[in-house]
């Protein structure tokens, strides 16, 4: 008969547990668990830390967001990961070839291809994330809906008679114009060292354009960046952007972190902020009427592709976690239908995410300049090309040092073709060999 009581006793244990489980409550054994989540600045919204905060008190479970400043953070990444000491979750931007340099996910992180949210998630965000077919990261960013463009201030541009520039010359004259009357054109903060890229990487489309086939060729290891001329003509026109002066006199220590304030007081007419840009800076200015202001294509080298990244801000779960099951469960709680709607409600920079059955929320006009280029579009080259996006920051650099005049154009491409080589060594690239 004790026997029996015991049993049974065990018994109901067992099925309370199956029950908290069943509703989304961890057993007690995981209250007062923290679990590390290692990010760059700006890839942990606001909103997500809300959604932590409900998550702890669900489950018990804390995040401990451990955000690193964006010029520290693949340093910081690294050793961790190489002395043994990586946090449960780690942040990194997708893409192929990051993946296996920067973050060596077979070795480093959880195969992710069988959670629950997968088969929602879109396929070309899903694929940035995968190797040898095993999906081992998920993007929580508005990838699909979002470009990087150069937002403008209308009302500055209507009282000069300036309208949107389609070519390089317009932009130049528009830069001038403003310069004349007092106005910053332009705000480029280069001291964070991976804004001012946006200008020459986010135009991979216009390169494939003049060149057709040219990523391909690029991954084939059967062209170069050096030489190149709709890139070199790109780097040039920026460089001369700079000299004249339309970047303002305190390009080389602005930090993107002011680029709302600047765009909402109208102390510049544009800046490179895209098409999630908006929402932010009317959240924090809400004087700031966002139908004062509007988005154009960055005109160097006279594109007018609209340059899209299916790869985007990444977690991932350390292979050498503790809580590989609890942080799965945090990831299976982000995506879940009520807390993506909150995500994309709260979170300036989310028109929506990439998964399916995930409502967007565009403005009219950002709606209309997207569709306005159905038809005219292509990736990036940071995500189009292998061994680029993981070079992000020293690329930055280099740009930096042409401005200064420690570079010429010509030498940042050389520089640029030096690390890919590098990188595909140390990566064994058959193309290479």
């Amino acid at each position: 008969m004790k026997d029996n009581i015991l049993i049974n006793a065990l018994a109901s244990v067992a099925l309370g547990v199956v029950a908290l489980a069943s509703v989304g409550v961890a057993p007690s054994a995981a209250q007062d668990l923290t679990l590390t989540y290692l990010a760059s600045q700006g890839w942990v919204q606001d909103a997500e830390q809300d959604l932590g905060k409900k998550f702890k008190d669900e489950t018990g479970i804390a995040i401990d967001y451990q955000i690193v400043p964006a010029d520290q953070y693949f340093t910081v990444l690294k050793a961790k990961l190489n002395s043994g000491e990586a946090p449960d979750i780690f942040g990194g931007q997708s893409g192929v070839t990051d993946l296996q340099l920067q973050y060596d996910v077979v070795k480093n992180a959880v195969d992710l291809s069988n959670e629950p949210w997968v088969a929602s998630l879109d396929p070309l965000v899903a694929a940035q994330s995968t190797v040898d077919g095993k999906l081992y990261g998920m993007t929580y960013w508005d990838t699909v809906g979002g470009a990087w463009s150069v937002d403008y201030n209308k009302q500055i541009f209507a009282d000069h008679g300036l309208s949107v520039p389609k070519s390089y010359e317009e932009l130049k004259t528009i830069c001038s114009t403003l310069m004349d009357a007092g106005i910053q054109p332009i705000f480029e903060p280069i001291s964070d060292g991976w804004h001012h890229v946006l200008w020459f990487l986010e135009l991979g489309p216009r390169y494939e354009q003049e060149t057709p086939g040219l990523a391909a060729a690029l991954n084939a290891n059967k062209a170069t960046f050096a030489g190149n001329k709709a890139m070199l003509t790109a780097l040039t026109q920026l460089k001369e952007l700079y000299d004249m002066g339309c970047m303002g006199t305190n390009a080389l220590s602005d930090a993107y972190s002011e680029a709302n304030e600047v765009m909402a007081t109208g102390k510049a007419a544009m800046v490179v902020g895209g098409t999630n840009f908006l929402g932010p800076m009317h959240a924090d200015y809400p004087d700031a009427d966002p139908a004062n202001y509007g988005v154009f294509l960055m005109p160097l080298d006279d594109n007018q592709v609209l340059n899209l990244n299916p790869a985007g801000p990444t977690m991932f779960i350390s292979s050498t976690s503790d809580h590989i099951a609890e942080a799965k469960e945090y990831f299976n709680f982000l995506t879940r239908p009520e807390n993506m709607k909150y995500f994309i409600d709260n979170a300036p920079l989310a028109n929506g995410l990439p998964f399916k059955g995930v409502e967007r929320t565009l403005d009219p006009e950002i709606k209309a300049f997207l569709d306005s280029h159905e038809n005219n579009r292509g990736t990036v080259y940071q995500t189009a090309v292998t061994y680029v996006n993981p070079q992000w920051m020293d690329v930055g650099r280099d740009l930096t040092a042409m401005f200064t005049g420690a570079m010429s154009p010509e030498e940042v491409l050389e520089s640029i073709d030096q690390r890919r080589a590098d990188l595909a060594a140390a990566a064994r690239d058959p193309a290479w060999q």
